[in-house]
């Protein structure tokens, strides 16, 4: 019987009646079984999860959020990092013609057999790992037995003959820009080079009013700071900053870098959560308009330099100060005193994260770092010719 003022019908209540008790027996099988979390959360299980964001080409965000969960099993077998995010990129195709760069949106990726669907597809085509365990109780494999799969003749997903790229989008990169690491979503319609010139803004509202003064350019490499872990603090999402751009028709004429993150419906040539961040003296912290900048996102390059003299660098390090925190009490204040970085998850219950310093120290030099320095030797030595 329905409660005096219930708006269910006799089949709703029904319906809710039988999928309470189907979750209850699912619960009882998880008992019997003695499964628990960590027996789901293997590293062949976040490989699944990593090669699932990089055939539908989602989001960056999927990188920090998958590394902070792979973390929390505290097993060192399991816990995944940037270059095996690459790792994975490099082997998966980019397959779904969705948005915000393709033309299909979720719900017709549901028309056609839905997740399910592609992980079956997935499967039959070696790119996913059927063995491994799920919640209820049931391999992949198992759960998908009798599943149709996609439907015949759909062109969301596309067949591996004809991918929308023939490896991953999210390019992990690195550089004297970001020793630390840099997560990249790169389509191929964006080009994979960009050379460019710095336009700092120190908060996305900066920026922001920056391009509605029309102050950002065709060949900018646009640069919002001070929104990493410990600056955001909380490393914020930005939708707005890659939205305007497009909006400005700038999307394929600037490049934009950030020690925060962006949403899943960014696009263009955008790399988010550059490592060490600003607040902590990463090298995004030295950078001042006007300066040199090459991305090379190429799969053999994977770099960001900011192309200036070791002198320099170390000029502004030592003038640099850090800015006052954004919060100076309270939980936000806890949470910026254990944060750790990007590159690592965000976790806060680790200790034992490298400075920024020892980062950037650690770091190699990258090849456009290399040819900068060769450069400056011949120019010293046709001066020295000069002078002599």
């Amino acid at each position: 019987m329905s409660l005096p003022y219930s708006s269910s019908s006799p089949a709703d209540s029904k319906e809710k009646a039988d999928e309470c008790y189907r979750s209850g027996e699912a619960m009882y099988r998880l008992l019997e079984l003695d499964l628990k979390p960590r027996d789901i959360m293997t590293k062949a299980a976040f490989e699944n999860a990593m090669r699932m964001v990089m055939v539908t080409g989602g989001s960056t965000n999927a990188v920090l959020h998958l590394i902070a969960m792979s973390r929390s099993v505290q097993n060192p077998e399991v816990a995944i990092t940037l270059e095996d995010f690459q790792r994975i990129s490099n082997q998966t195709p980019f397959l779904a013609d969705l948005k915000p760069s393709g033309k299909y949106v979720m719900e017709d990726v549901q028309n056609i057999g839905g997740t399910p669907g592609l992980i079956k597809f997935m499967i039959d085509n070696g790119l996913f790992d059927g063995s491994q365990m799920t919640v209820s109780g049931k391999t992949h494999a198992e759960n998908l037995k009798d599943h149709p799969g996609l439907t015949p003749g759909q062109d969301i997903i596309r067949p591996l003959s004809d991918p929308v790229k023939k490896t991953g989008h999210l390019m992990m990169m690195y550089g004297n820009l970001c020793p630390g690491g840099g997560v990249a979503k790169i389509t191929g319609k964006e080009g994979e080079t960009f050379t460019g010139t710095a336009r700092v803004y120190d908060n996305e509202q900066l920026m922001m009013r920056g391009l509605e003064n029309k102050e950002i350019k065709a060949g900018d490499v646009v640069i919002i700071r001070y929104e990493g872990p410990k600056g955001g603090p909380g490393l914020p999402e930005m939708l707005t900053p890659t939205s305007a751009i497009m909006g400005a028709g700038l999307g394929d004429k600037v490049a934009l870098l950030t020690d925060g993150r962006f949403s899943g419906g960014s696009h263009g040539f955008c790399i988010g959560h550059i490592t060490p961040e600003a607040q902590v003296g990463g090298p995004i912290a030295l950078v001042k308009n006007g300066d040199p900048i090459r991305i090379d996102a190429r799969a053999e390059q994977r770099t960001i330099d900011l192309l200036i003299s070791d002198e320099e660098w170390e000029k502004r390090r030592t003038e640099w100060t850090p800015p006052p925190l954004r919060a100076t009490q309270g939980t936000l204040f806890k949470y910026i005193q254990c944060v750790a970085t990007a590159s690592e998850g965000c976790v806060t219950d680790e200790v034992g994260t490298s400075t920024a310093a020892e980062i950037v120290i650690a770091a190699p030099k990258t090849p456009a770092v290399a040819e900068l320095e060769a450069k400056i030797a011949a120019l010293e030595a046709r001066i020295g010719q000069v002078t002599n």
